[in-house]
Formats: structure tokens, sequence, C-alpha cells
């Protein structure tokens, strides 16, 4: 009869070990997950972080991008360079279209006092052609380009052409998706 206790015993034994073995199981499985997760959200933010730090300022700065900086800087030098007494109003206007931030403000007042009452007085026409022109810096919302100008000059006094060839930095912005010239600088 003894040995028939003992057997009920010992499988009540091993259910009883049993059940706590697979709690244990339990207990270690569950981090597990946790850990998962965690791994998981360090990889996202990674890869955002990668994105926003690498990627995109790349997709902003390509060779396309640089294109359409010379683009803006070339069309804009033109027309911040070229005026006809008969057309300065609409000269002028074009040209405030290429510019942005103070150098607007600056140009509006230049041409105000200076250009236009030149122009008009001693029929002074200016034709600008960009010979070449580079990209310097190109950052995601700013860019610096070298522009080669020939620039020709007639007036009543001197109804032949005068030629001057020079050469700009000209400092951009893109402001609403458009690059405007903040910054015109001769060297």
């Amino acid at each position: 009869m003894a040995d028939d206790q003992e057997g009920v015993k010992e499988p009540a034994a091993r259910k009883s070990r049993w059940r706590r073995d697979i709690w244990r199981v339990q207990i270690t499985l569950r981090p597990v997950p946790v850990i998962l997760f965690v791994l998981l959200v360090i990889s996202a933010s990674a890869t955002a972080w990668l994105y926003v730090k690498q990627y995109k300022p790349d997709q902003m700065t390509n060779a396309k991008v640089a294109r359409e900086v010379i683009n803006a800087a070339s069309e804009g030098t033109v027309a911040l360079l070229s005026y006809s007494p008969d057309t300065l109003d609409k000269d002028f206007a074009t040209a405030k279209s290429h510019l942005g931030g103070d150098f607007l403000s600056y140009y509006d007042q230049f041409t105000q006092q200076i250009v236009a009452p030149a122009a008009k007085q001693k029929s002074l026409r200016t034709t600008a052609h960009v010979m070449r022109a580079a990209v310097s810096e190109l950052h995601p919302n700013a860019a610096v380009v070298l522009v080669f100008v020939d620039q020709s000059t007639t007036s009543k006094e001197h109804p032949d052409p005068t030629m001057a060839a020079s050469s700009v930095l000209v400092t951009m912005a893109r402001v609403d998706g458009k690059w405007l010239i903040t910054k015109f600088t001769p060297v």
C-alpha cells in the first residue's frame, strides 16, 4: 500500500513541478516581445533620423536642384542687369520678381533713386548675357552661384555698344519653392 501512495504522489509531484517549469518559461518568454518591440522602435527611429538628416537633404541638393539654382540665378542676373528707358517699369518689375529678402528693398530703392533717372536722362540701354554659371555652394534652402556676365550698354552719347565682362556671386534662397536672389556681390 505504501507503494500505491508513492505512485500517486509521484505524478502529483511531477504535475506540480511541470506547472512551476511552465511558469518559469512564461516569465522568461515575456521579455522577448518587449525586447523585440524596443528594437523595432530603435530601428524605426534610426531610419527616420537617417531619412531626415541624410537622404532628404541629398534629394534637396542633387544635380536637378543645382540646374534649377543655376537657371534661376542666370535669369535673375539678366533681369537685374538688363533695362531700357522705354520699358523701365516693366524691366524693374521683372527683376523684382527674381528677388527676395533685404535685397529686394535695396534694389527697389537703388533703381528708383539712381538707375531710373540716369536711364531716362541719358537714354541708357543695357543688355546682359550670362556666359557661364556654376554652383559654388548648395544647401537645401540656400545656394551661392558664380555667374560670368557680358553686358553691353548704349546711350544717346555712345550709340555703339560698350561691352563689359564681369563676374557676380549670386546668393539664392528658396522661398515657397522658388529660388530668389537675396544678395548680388560683384567679384
